[in-house]
């Protein structure tokens, strides 16, 4: 099959420090690949991938140096190309949200668009209502609740690479907060479930311009406690050893999660979660098994005595089973075929009665 994959321009494929969208596409890329199809990414130059790349831009826009630029215009050429090259692909695999639509309306059924963010924004149910004939994607069900009328054909939970050397039979006796310091991650939380434990916890997170005097009223004035370390931004070299080192992943998110793709990075290094009831959480952690869905601080504390029941190695297991990238791209493959499949459906036509 020849499918292209066209994801957003704000990280490197991968990415070389936080990012969560470009980092799926990039290794659904590679397990297309993998998996014997012709596969071909739409990114910028600083993207590292074992399909056909078509560079549309010199690097990605978030770590461009240059004082002004504009991601708008850097996406609009980006559509223009694809759109330019799309007779070469039986499958047009959009992480763009509805950008595209405009440009692809003559050819929406060879078209596949998965949404990576959250869905209950004004302005966005008139949008998939204007496009209807655009197939979606929803990252976990869960995600679906604000757009339930919208033209959905799946589901498909996220998966990542993890070579065996991620897993980690023992951890070293520190508690884990990674991803983005905002009110939404609850960075807060975590530092109070770690206080209540007595346990040291270790932040790695990104400070977005947006979250920068949230990050300096709220969170700063606790990191000044020996139990608390603050890593900063950290890229998948850095990963493996700081989740597989932990007793648990703290994910006190306080919104509706669409995903959560720190959560099965965890879970590859066998480390277990203690995550809030929010959003897609119960769709990705097995409650005992993978971890601990809690219900506030209280409950999380609890369950940090209880992570001695869990085995390392069934967290990794699981891992395998559900979320690794060949299992994410099996999932894709079975709605290109569905696509592939409505394409090709002849057309009925019914005689008029005289």
């Amino acid at each position: 099959m020849r499918i292209a994959q066209v994801p957003p321009l704000y990280e490197a494929v991968p990415p070389r420090l936080y990012g969560g969208t470009e980092r799926v596409v990039s290794h659904l890329t590679d397990a297309l690949v993998d998996l014997g199809h012709e596969v071909t990414l739409f990114a910028s130059a600083d993207a590292q991938t074992q399909a056909e790349l078509v560079v549309v831009r010199d690097q990605a826009i978030r770590l461009d140096p240059a004082p002004l630029k504009s991601d708008l215009a850097a996406h609009l050429a980006m559509l223009a190309e694809v759109r330019r090259q799309a007779d070469r692909f039986d499958v047009i695999h959009f992480h763009t949200d509805m950008l595209q639509f405009p440009l692809f309306e003559g050819m929406a059924d060879k078209t596949l668009t998965t949404l990576h963010g959250r869905l209950d924004l004004k302005d966005l149910a008139g949008v998939y209502g204007r496009w209807p004939q655009f197939g979606l994607v929803s990252i976990s069900d869960d995600q679906r609740r604000p757009l339930p009328d919208a033209n959905w054909i799946g589901t498909v939970l996220h998966g990542v690479h993890a070579g065996p050397r991620s897993f980690h039979d023992q951890s070293q006796g520190y508690l884990a907060f990674l991803g983005r310091i905002s009110p939404e991650k609850g960075p807060e939380r975590a530092i109070a479930i770690a206080k209540r434990l007595n346990k040291p916890l270790r932040i790695a997170a990104k400070v977005d311009n947006a979250d920068a005097d949230y990050f300096r009223q709220v969170v700063q004035p606790l990191l000044n406690d020996p139990l608390i370390t603050f890593v900063g931004e950290i890229g998948d070299a850095e990963k493996s050893d700081f989740l597989g080192g932990a007793d648990a992943l703290l994910f006190p998110i306080g919104w509706p999660e669409p995903f959560g793709l720190v959560m099965i990075e965890a879970m590859a290094c066998g480390t277990p979660v203690i995550a809030y009831d929010c959003g897609s959480v119960p769709e990705v952690i097995e409650h005992g098994v993978t971890g601990f869905i809690v219900d506030g601080e209280d409950e999380a504390v609890a369950a940090a005595g209880r992570l001695g029941e869990i085995s390392r190695r069934g967290v990794r297991e699981c891992f395998e089973l559900r979320f690794s990238a060949a299992a994410m791209a099996r999932r894709y493959l079975e709605l290109y075929a569905r696509l592939g499949q409505a394409a090709h459906k002849p057309m009925i036509c019914l005689a008029q009665s005289a």
